[in-house]
């Protein structure tokens, strides 16, 4: 096995869990993989192989003239023109060996200090790219987090970044490792350079990259089957699916890919989030660029699914995802899980893992957004535009319902063909439940709406034409054209869908996260497409009930009111959370209060999917080790190490929980008001701050009897103080 650079002889933050290579009959499962991915058509031809590296060296001649011209235009000398240069670098899905047929190349350009951004980039080489026939498509998008031009090159989509290095001349055999390279560049360039920095170090982090490459190739695959590929929607994009990909493969090093899709989805259905998935310690680097640090950066407390880049400086490559997104994501992981056990006893078979999701079968009440505009080009950019902030109002309408009203996010857009110059984006609502005692509350979230809407219309390139309009519908109502062949299913019998949510649910658990107790149930085997049987539902499942004829919701959410201006005005059953604690505008359950929701997919929340975590810390008490706790002066180049492998589960998984991380909260008390960490002296420095010393004890409960004595001496003064004042009140 490859050393790691930290010289522990294995690859990753921790030791591997199991070394143990594949059995026959885990070859056999890898070459169903295989032949699966085959099937489906996610390998393309040689002749498709030829004709994208012949269209990297036509892009590659392409910035090499223009950055002579833009030298030229510079007033450079001749001789200077003649010894400029630009190159081209490859990352993403290409570079990583996982692209399929028709995907786009990611691809990022590396100039000199003279060649602008704004200038050179965004305005010389798009005119240049614009005169060309071969170019179609020519899209850019100065104003991304990550500037981007998009276009076509003889038919292959291309997304060009552009890296501005302080260079004065670019040389043919530039390194990009070496940190040295964002020397004095700003954070487009930072930014823009990180893809290709983290695709080659997640290369480097992995122990057999054939075997990565056909894994990744499956997740990718299946992530999209059951609508959880997207980042900018709020779930996961290629590269979050890479990293958590290598991150098993580390964790597993000799397996096949058929026991590491299994083992992705037992450990990730696991895990203890916000603990953070990283393939190696994070690194403070020589040049002072912020890195994720949830002990010192108050923002990086608030992510819900941290996973972390390899490549200095080491961002969180998931903060998109929210509360929502990510409840749907867990559920995915533990049905996932649920069907690889059913594979190992030969009870199921591929096909059922890869079962697309029943978005529009799967909830009561949809977020209907429909946008419009004059022609392609503007639908293009405005669609771009209201998708990249469809993430916005999936937070609103958490943080206003105290996330208790949960909304899911279909990633696809829908065309009518009726309706020309009209997209549609397509949202489920449901409603997380508790298990205390319900009184009805109602949510509105019109205003929620309005201010959605205000958003969007404030973009820059707004064109008359643009418009957007968010409506309620119900199941029964939903368009027929977001269906295959534009034909509605046919709905089920009640007692089908009775038996289909109870087996899809009955092994999850309504657990909080932290305790993380297993489920009660067994798993039941699946098929694909078929439901055999109703298991009998342990106390703590979930189950349908019903009352009086009356069916109480089966699913996550509560039958909507009615509708006014074509915006939903939301009627749920709720319980307000006593004692509520805030995290910068986010709410979460109580650590006493087990949240659950009823059994309709996705309406269950397994464990691991409620966010309990104390304020401020925000779960922090579960995220960093003791050994953490040190000076928040950190000296340059030294390694920040928290410890990933957060987990409590059954089996081989066990044996990671000692190497859970933790962090008191004096200590994030201590860096929010700008001290040093002090290292807690002797043997329960883990637990400092919660049983403390016996002199400590006495000191406290002294201060405590002395408070008390305090207060009824106020209590008593302000008694008689009142008394006086109301016999003085009686003599006037």
């Amino acid at each position: 096995m490859a050393k790691s650079n930290n010289g522990n002889g294995y690859l990753g933050v921790t030791e591997p869990i199991s070394l143990s290579g594949p059995t026959e009959k885990d070859i056999v499962r890898t070459q169903e993989v295989e032949k699966c991915l085959s099937d489906a058509g996610l390998y393309e031809s040689q002749e498709e192989a030829v004709s994208r590296e012949e269209v990297l060296g036509k892009l590659d001649q392409i910035v090499k003239a223009w950055i002579k011209k833009a030298t030229r235009a510079s007033g450079f000398g001749e001789q200077f023109v003649q010894e400029a240069n630009a190159k081209i670098f490859t990352f993403g899905s290409y570079r990583l060996g996982v692209h399929g047929p028709g995907a786009d190349i990611d691809t990022l350009c590396v100039g000199p200090r003279h060649a602008t951004r704004t200038e050179y980039f965004f305005q010389a080489l798009h005119d240049m790219l614009a005169d060309m026939p071969e170019v179609t498509e020519l899209h850019p998008v100065p104003d991304a987090h990550v500037p981007v031009l998009n276009f076509k090159l003889n038919g292959v989509s291309i997304d060009l970044l552009y890296a501005n290095l302080t260079h004065v001349v670019i040389p043919e055999d530039l390194d990009l490792s070496h940190d040295s390279i964002l020397h004095n560049v700003d954070e487009q360039t930072v930014r823009s350079l990180n893809g290709c920095r983290v695709t080659d170090k997640i290369l480097r982090l992995v122990p057999n990259i054939l075997t990565f490459r056909t894994t990744l190739r499956f997740m990718r695959f299946w992530a999209k089957r059951r609508g959880v590929y997207s980042n900018v929607i709020g779930f996961l994009g290629g590269i979050n699916w890479a990293l958590l990909v290598a991150r098993i493969c580390q964790l597993y090093p000799n397996a096949s890919p058929s026991m590491l899709i299994s083992r992705f989805f037992k450990v990730y259905s696991k895990w203890k989030w916000p603990n953070p998935v990283m393939l190696c310690h994070i690194e403070e680097g020589s040049l002072g660029l912020l890195v994720w640090d949830p002990r010192r950066n108050f923002r990086d407390r608030g992510h819900h699914m941290p996973i972390i880049t390899p490549a200095y400086p080491s961002m969180n490559s998931s903060y998109n995802v929210s509360i929502s997104t990510r409840h749907v994501m867990i559920q995915e992981f533990t049905r996932a899980s649920d069907i690889c056990q059913a594979i190992d006893e030969s009870k199921a078979d591929w096909d059922a893992l890869l079962e697309p999701y029943p978005f529009f079968e799967s909830y009561r009440n949809y977020l209907k957004i429909e946008i419009t505009a004059r022609n392609e080009d503007d639908l293009r950019n405005w669609k771009g535009w209201v998708q990249s902030r469809l993430r916005t109002l999936v937070l609103k309408i958490e943080r206003f319902t105290r996330e208790m009203l949960l909304t899911h996010p279909n990633p696809r857009d829908f065309v009518d063909s009726s309706r020309p110059l009209h997209c549609f984006y397509f949202m489920g609502l449901w409603k997380k439940q508790t298990s205390q005692a319900q009184e009805a509350e109602q949510y509105d979230i019109r205003a929620i709406v309005n201010e959605f809407k205000s958003n969007i219309h404030a973009y820059q390139h707004w064109g008359e034409g643009m418009e957007i309009e968010v409506s309620h519908v119900k199941r029964k109502d939903i368009p027929s054209f977001v269906f295959p062949g534009g034909i509605r299913p046919s709905r089920p019998s009640r007692t089908v869908v009775k038996e289909a949510r109870a087996v899809s649910r009955s092994n999850v658990s309504a657990n909080v996260q932290e305790r993380n107790v297993p489920s009660i149930s067994q798993p039941m085997p699946y098929k694909s497409s078929e439901v055999t049987k109703i298991p009998s539902v342990p106390h703590g499942s979930y189950q349908s009930q019903e009352r009086n004829n009356e069916v109480v919701s089966s699913s996550p959410y509560e039958e909507t009111g009615h509708m006014f201006n074509g915006y939903a005005d939301l009627h749920t059953e709720s319980a307000e959370l006593e004692h509520l604690r805030s995290y910068k505008e986010s709410t979460s359950a109580p650590e006493n209060h087990v949240a659950h929701d009823l059994v309709k997919p996705p309406e269950s929340m397994p464990p691991n999917s409620i966010h309990v975590y104390p304020s401020p810390t925000n779960g922090l008490s579960h995220l960093l080790d003791s050994s953490c706790k040190k000076s928040a002066d950190i000296t340059v180049n030294k390694t920040t190490n928290f410890s990933s492998a957060v987990l409590a589960v059954p089996d081989e998984l066990d044996e990671l929980d000692s190497h859970q991380v933790k962090v008191n909260q004096k200590d994030l008390t201590a860096v929010d008001q700008g001290l040093s960490l002090e290292h807690e002296a002797g043997g329960n420095g883990g637990k400092a701050g919660i049983t403390g010393s016996p002199g400590n004890n006495h000191l406290k409960r002294k201060a405590e009897e002395e408070l008390e004595v305090f207060s009824l001496y106020l209590n008593t003064f302000f008694f008689f103080r009142l008394q006086l004042y109301m016999v003085l009140l009686s003599l006037l």
